[in-house]
C-alpha cells in the first residue's frame, strides 16, 4: 500500500511539513530508510543525523526543527505514530480464507465469514469461531473451543478443551492454552492427581508470544484480562488472573492462585510465588523473586537462593538495613570521638 505523507499525517494525526505529496509505501530504519519509505526519530542522537537521511518522510517530536529539505510529521510520540503507519502502510499477510482439505473438522462446527483454517488444523466437536478468525496450519483446538472475531493462531498451537479467546487475541506459535494445571496431593511418597476442571479465559485485545503455557483452572479460570501481552516462554499457572494491559516479558512464571493488577510490568525471567497478590502498576526487575504480595506502585527487584530458614531471617532484616546503617554510622562516629580520633565519615 502507497500513501502521500499528507494521508498519513492525517492517519498518525501530526502535522506534515515538506514534501507532502511524496509517496511513501514502506517503513524502516532511519539510517536504512529509502525514499519511498518512513521513518522515525524519538531522541537527540537520531534527530541530530536527520539532514543525512535518504528517508521520505520522518516522524519527529513535536516542535522539532529539521534540515528544510527533509520532509517530515510532527507528532507527540513519534514510535507509536511509526508503529501506525507501518502497520497501514505494510499490513500483515494473512492466508486467504478457505478451509484446507488437509484439515479435520469435528461435529458442530460454528464459523463466521471469511474465517481461514490451514493444512493439518484439527478442530473438536462443538467449536465457534468468529469472523475472520485465522488458523495457520496444525493448530488444535479441542470440543467446545470458543474464539472470538479477528484472532490470529500461528502454526503448532494447541488450544484445549473448554477454553475461551475473546476479539483480536494472536497466539505466536507452539502456546498451550489449557494444559492441566499443576495440582497434586501428596499420598505418602506418592502424589494423588487432583482433577483439573476449569478453563483458560482469554479476553480481547491480547497478544501471546511464542511457546507459552497457560494452565487450565483446577474450578473456575486461569483469567487473561484484556490488552495483555506476553513475550515468549512465559508460563501462566492455575487459577492466575492477569490484570488489563498487564506486560510479562520472557521467562516470567506465575505460580498457581495468584492475581497480577492492571499495567504491572513483570520483567525477564521474574518468578512470582502463588496465592499472593501483585497491585496495580507494579515494576518488578529482572530475575526477581516475588514471595509476598505488593502494593500498587511500587517498584521491586531481587533475588537470593539459600537455606530457607536463614532466607525466612534475611528477608526480616532487609527492609532494616538503612536504618541499621545509619545507627551504625552513629556508632562509629561516637567510639572515634571517645578515642580521640576524626569523624570517620571524613575519611570515606
Amino acid at each position: 500500500m502507497a500513501l502521500t505523507v499528507a494521508e498519513i499525517a492525517a492517519e498518525v494525526g501530526g502535522e506534515a511539513v515538506g514534501e507532502t505529496g511524496r509517496l511513501i509505501s514502506g517503513a524502516n530504519a532511519l539510517e536504512e530508510a529509502g525514499p519511498d519509505q518512513i521513518a522515525f526519530a524519538d531522541n537527540p542522537k537520531a534527530l541530530e543525523t536527520i539532514g543525512s537521511t535518504s528517508a521520505g518522510c520522518v516522524l519527529v517530536p513535536e516542535d522539532t526543527g529539521v534540515p528544510a529539505a527533509v520532509t517530515v510529521i510532527r507528532v507527540e510520540n513519534p514510535r507509536l505514530a511509526f508503529a501506525k503507519a507501518a502497520t497501514r502502510l505494510v499490513p500483515p499477510n494473512r492466508p486467504a480464507p478457505g478451509t484446507d482439505p488437509r484439515a479435520t473438522i469435528g461435529d458442530g462446527l460454528r464459523c463466521g465469514e471469511d474465517v481461514s483454517i490451514g493444512a493439518g488444523v484439527v478442530i473438536g466437536t462443538g467449536v465457534t469461531l468468529g469472523r475472520r478468525v485465522c488458523l495457520y496450519p496444525n493448530v488444535v483446538l479441542g470440543d467446545g473451543v470458543v474464539l472470538g472475531d479477528d484472532v490470529v493462531v500461528y502454526p503448532n498451537v494447541t488450544i484445549l478443551d473448554r477454553c475461551k479467546i475473546g476479539n483480536r487475541v494472536t497466539i505466536h506459535a507452539g502456546t498451550v492454552i489449557g494444559s492441566d494445571g499443576f495440582g497434586f496431593v501428596p499420598r505418602g511418597d506418592t502424589y494423588f492427581k487432583i482433577p483439573q476442571l476449569g478453563i483458560v479465559q482469554i479476553d480481547d485485545d491480547v497478544e501471546i508470544g511464542a511457546n507459552n503455557t497457560i494452565d487450565r483452572a483446577t474450578f473456575g479460570r486461569t483469567w487473561i484480562r484484556a490488552g495483555v501481552k506476553t513475550d515468549n516462554l512465559v508460563h501462566v499457572a492455575h487459577n492466575v488472573t492477569v490484570g488489563e494491559n498487564t506486560l510479562l516479558v520472557a521467562q516470567v512464571g506465575i505460580a498457581g492462585s495468584t492475581t497480577v493488577g492492571r499495567n504491572v510490568i513483570l520483567a525477564g525471567q521474574v518468578g512470582v510465588n502463588g496465592h499472593i497478590r501483585i497491585g496495580d502498576r507494579v515494576i518488578v526487575g529482572p530475575q526477581s523473586g516475588v514471595a509476598h504480595s505488593v502494593e500498587p506502585g511500587r517498584v521491586i527487584t531481587g533475588s537470593a537462593a539459600m537455606d530457607h530458614r536463614i532466607w525466612l531471617r534475611v528477608q526480616q532484616i532487609i527492609p532494616r538495613l538503612p536504618e541499621m546503617a545509619k545507627k551504625l554510622r552513629r556508632i562509629e562516629k561516637l567510639m572515634a570521638q571517645m578515642a580521640g580520633q576524626k569523624d570517620p565519615d571524613r575519611n570515606r
